[in-house]
């Protein structure tokens, strides 16, 4: 039995979620925005004290710094902080919606794709906050931001399904331990692609002084970064995939099958596998790890989305 009442609550918390999703996108978007007037107007040091020593105006003094720009009222405004405020206020949101749909229908919150994508959204940023805590990168927030917001739009547009009761083949607790790691890395997983992307578009493109990449660390950072996400997410993409393989011997009789998603689960693993032995072994950095992280990434939206759609299979559950 649905209760009405808390899947309302949980659609409205999702809407919620995302319209501050985009306050905090827009917020990062102004960091960057007066980061760069603010290089462009300020006033180097030495010029500012031949100033100041002719009796100029303390421009030095007065100039906003990378993160703050200054309100009417003299006060500045930390767009760095509010962005990261208003994230872990849509984060928070996020977090009952999902709540709040489990307790609707009385299950684990991810029985459709619906769920599925709110519930990799929500580990991405989850990532990213923690990300932040430990190692300062809100840098990163505007364009993760950029692909949460599009993935919940498509959710809340396309994906969407009332939430009900799970298909038979779903009632086992393994659900709550397999599925909940392949969320776990394929959140992680988007985090690692988003840093792979810029660490392309920052090596490709020079970075103009003043423009939107010079926000960004270096390429080599970029780098380091998407490989020490996927190491993380690599042994719990493992974990998901042999959890999977346990509830199938109790659901099919069989650990593996080569049903499409499990084929793909694999290939996923594989291209992942590859990455790190590449580096590893060989010491590919830069573009050639890259590239192979990429298509890795590829394979693991392609399980995603094109098994649930374009695939008939025993793990076809788009539609709930």
């Amino acid at each position: 039995m649905v209760d009405t009442h808390l899947a309302n609550l949980s659609n409205q918390l999702m809407l919620g979620a995302v319209l501050v999703y985009v306050v905090a996108m827009v917020a990062y978007a102004a960091e960057i925005a007066f980061a760069r007037r603010s290089a462009e107007t300020e006033v180097p040091a030495e010029q500012a004290r031949v100033l100041v020593g002719a009796g100029g105006p303390e421009a030095a003094s007065d100039a906003p710094d990378a993160e703050e720009t200054v309100a009417d009222d003299g006060r500045r405004i930390d767009w760095s902080r509010f962005a990261i405020l208003m994230n872990v206020i849509a984060w928070g949101l996020h977090g009952a919606e999902i709540i709040t749909r489990g307790m609707a229908a009385d299950r684990v919150p991810w029985g459709n794709m619906y769920e599925f994508v709110s519930a990799i959204a929500f580990a991405a940023v989850t990532v990213y906050l923690v990300m932040v805590w430990r190692h300062k990168v809100s840098w990163l927030g505007p364009f993760l931001m950029v692909a949460v917001v599009i993935a919940l739009g498509i959710a809340t547009i396309w994906l969407y399904n009332d939430p009900g009761p799970l298909r038979p083949a779903l009632h086992s607790y393994w659900i709550a331990i397999h599925v909940t790691a392949a969320v776990t890395a394929t959140g992680t997983f988007t985090v690692a692609g988003v840093a792979t992307v810029l660490y392309l578009v920052k090596s490709w493109v020079p970075a103009r002084e003043g423009g939107v990449l010079s926000r960004v660390p270096g390429a080599a950072a970029l780098d380091t970064l998407a490989h020490r996400t996927i190491m993380f997410a690599f042994p719990i993409w493992t974990f998901a995939i042999i959890a999977g393989a346990i509830w199938a011997d109790s659901a099919w009789g069989r650990y593996w099958g080569w049903d499409p998603k499990e084929t793909w689960s694999f290939i996923t693993w594989v291209g992942y596998a590859c990455y790190l032995h590449a580096r590893a072994t060989v010491g590919w950095r830069g573009r050639k790890a890259a590239f192979v992280s990429l298509i890795a990434f590829a394979c693991l939206l392609f399980n995603f989305f094109g098994i649930n759609y374009l695939v008939s299979g025993l793990h076809s559950y788009a539609g709930g």
